[in-house]
């Protein structure tokens, strides 16, 4: 087994429950280790949260670095970058993965930073591959792949001098593993040495809102774009949501027309999904609005325009007006479910 190479993991955890997408890492990290014939390293910060250790294992991970401490019980910035940094900078990890959550997002830089070395934000895939470069070869290295230029292109990024090579990666685009409860593997638990420097700011007061919806783990997705005309046609896509047990999601010109909250945004700048079905009613398919729904299990297309970019990926396409499809779609699921 290669050290030299191994594959880091960041394991976000809130309220004793690691996030989705440091599980959804830890497979993809699994994938790139063994292309690499290396080992994942899963990085576990917090306070009482010993029991996670397991958990990540199980999920892949062959080391578990635990940091278990009374100062990182709630993620602040400074104490939870100087672990990171200090043992980046002692043991030097080949690639380094990171969630593309809020917390993701403030520690992936400070680490790049410290270490200078290159950061990829939003990467929607990670292979393994070979780089030329001045007639120079550089083998193994981190494909960091991610939409550019508005969505419009696909950019694969490399990072062949500074590593670690850090990417961070948006919930849902990577594939989640089940869990194999016969793994075994090694905890290590970290001393954090902060200074003062570390710990001037303090936690006053925390409150938490529960999220309006749960997108990314729904198996049916009913959303809306700009073709459902204003705010009250947009109810439509809630009754059809209710109908069939689903959640309701948008198009990011539905969100900025204020049909909807931005909560319920699918697409680049939005969520990724992948549901066993999501109806598209009125979203003209934009590289952007596909880019986070297109791996659904099947898409059903509604929209006037035969033409509309949507109907390219769309398992089952119905041309009409939505005003008397999706009322149509209502009626029909009552009326086969008695």
């Amino acid at each position: 087994m290669n050290k030299n190479r191994e594959v880091w993991v960041f394991i976000e955890q809130e309220a004793g429950q690691i996030a989705a997408v440091s599980l959804e890492l830890l497979s993809k990290g699994r994938e790139l280790a063994e292309r690499l014939g290396s080992r994942v390293c899963a990085l576990l910060c917090g306070h009482g949260i010993a029991h996670l250790a397991e958990e990540a294992i199980y999920h892949g991970a062959d080391l578990v670095l635990l940091a278990d401490h009374p100062d990182l019980a709630l993620y602040r910035s400074l104490p939870y970058a100087r672990v990171a940094i200090d043992l980046v900078q002692a043991r030097r990890p080949y690639i380094f993965l990171l969630g593309a959550t809020p917390n993701g997002r403030d520690l992936a830089p400070r680490v790049a930073s410290a270490v200078r070395a290159g950061l990829t934000a939003d990467c929607t895939d990670l292979q393994i591959g070979d780089f030329r470069q001045k007639g120079r070869v550089y083998s193994d290295l981190l494909y960091q792949i991610r939409p550019a230029f508005g969505g419009n292109v696909i950019a694969t990024i490399v990072n062949p001098e500074m590593h670690p090579q850090l990417a961070t990666v948006r919930e849902g685009v990577m594939r989640l593993g089940a869990p194999d409860r016969t793994r075994r593997g090694e905890i290590e638990t970290i001393e954090p040495q902060f200074d003062g420097r570390d710990l001037v700011l303090q936690i006053v007061k925390r409150e938490m809102q529960p999220p309006c919806c749960n997108l990314t783990s729904a198996s049916i997705i009913v959303a809306g774009g700009a073709g459902m005309g204003s705010k009250e046609n947009f109810q439509l896509i809630h009754e059809l949501a209710q109908t069939l047990g689903g959640e309701v999601g948008a198009s990011r010109a539905a969100v900025d027309a204020g049909f909807i909250a931005a909560e319920h945004q699918v697409g680049q700048t939005g969520v990724t999904v992948r549901p066993r079905l999501y109806i598209a009613c009125g979203i003209s398919g934009t590289v952007q609005h596909r880019a986070g729904m297109d791996q659904s299990s099947k898409i059903i297309a509604i929209n006037s325009d035969p033409a509309a970019p949507i109907f390219q990926i769309a398992h089952y396409k119905i041309v009409g007006d939505l005003n008397q499809v999706i009322p149509w779609m209502i009626r029909a699921y009552h009326e086969n479910a008695k």
